[in-house]
């Protein structure tokens, strides 16, 4: 989430609800894969988490590397892993700024989701996409350059 689709309180309540690190250690323990994507100096900038039953609970790129097609390659890992799997969709519920990564992708949108987190409005959208069983997308795990 970001400053240019969010206003702060609802940035504020969102992050409140992802702040424990600890979390997410636990996830791949839980059969979640979280996909981390690196930078030429092999700094975390980017992850995806994929749970089992399909759904893509996040995408996430760190402002400096935005725009440069790395949510595109997160994705395409994350629907080869849900592939070997055997996932037959995948579904997320997209930010508006994740929104456009997700359509490239081909995902579609099944409704907009309206809801509120400690009395602060908020939305997203309910997407999905059927998972085929060929194709081939660049990988995430080569170094952003």
């Amino acid at each position: 989430m970001g400053p240019r689709a969010y206003s702060c309180d609802q940035i504020a309540v969102w992050a409140a609800r992802h702040d424990n690190a600890q979390r997410y250690c636990l996830r791949p323990s839980q059969g979640d894969i979280i996909l981390v994507a690196v930078d030429a100096g092999s700094r975390p900038c980017g992850y995806a988490l994929l749970q089992q039953d399909g759904h893509l609970d996040h995408l996430y790129i760190a402002p400096d590397h935005t725009r440069s097609g790395l949510g595109d390659r997160l994705l395409a890992d994350a629907e080869r892993h849900a592939r070997q799997i055997g996932s037959q969709r995948l579904f997320t519920e997209a930010s508006d700024l994740a929104r456009p990564a997700f359509e490239r992708a081909g995902y579609s949108v099944t409704h907009r989701r309206d809801f509120a987190i400690d009395g602060v409005a908020i939305h997203n959208w309910a997407m999905e996409k059927a998972v085929t069983s060929t194709g081939h997308a660049p990988s995430a795990h080569q170094p952003v350059k």
